[in-house]
């Protein structure tokens, strides 16, 4: 993700400002895996974690399966801790990632990011569709949504509201 100021940030610290359950915390963004010692260095009185800043978790990306559980392990241990912890989860990777066990956490907000671009361009009728791998697969069945009524005021984040953060490393 291409983000002034950003390009070699492995932290940044800021308060949440997307509409989830960690709203206005103060969020400590990690940028990539880190290790645990670094990641404690910089809460700073963050309640929150924010991992996978910046489209950092990318498992199309990997090169071996080993990378996968070191997301796992690094958010688990913060978990464990009781931090309320986010991950940016790219459509890609929705498959496979309930293989593992962090969607067992109430302390953990999987955010799974679906790019529309040019989502003004769409007309009204457009719909969007929680769907299945494939027909009666793992879901019991189709959730539909009207795109204009997903993009209220209560869940817009608009672009400057991200300025506000700090890169501590």
């Amino acid at each position: 993700m291409n983000r002034s100021g950003h390009e070699t940030a492995g932290f940044f610290i800021g308060r949440e400002v997307e509409r989830t359950p960690a709203f206005g915390k103060p969020t400590l963004f990690v940028v990539g895996v880190q290790s645990i010692d670094s990641i404690a260095s910089h809460l700073q009185g963050c309640e929150h974690i924010f991992f996978g800043a910046n489209h950092s978790f990318d498992p199309s990306n990997f090169q071996s399966i080993t990378q996968w559980s070191d997301w796992e392990s690094m958010i688990q241990h913060f978990l464990d801790l009781g931090y309320l912890c986010t991950l940016d989860i790219p459509l890609t990777a929705v498959a496979q990632f309930n293989d593992g066990g962090l969607c067992e956490h109430n302390n953990f907000i999987p955010q799974i990011r679906v790019p529309v671009p040019y989502v003004r361009l769409w007309n009204y009728n457009t719909m969007i569709k929680i769907d299945d791998q494939d027909f009666d697969s793992s879901n019991p069945g189709v959730w539909c949504h009207s795109l204009h009524s997903l993009m209220t005021r209560d869940t817009f984040t608009p672009w400057s509201d991200y300025s506000n953060d700090q890169v501590v490393s």
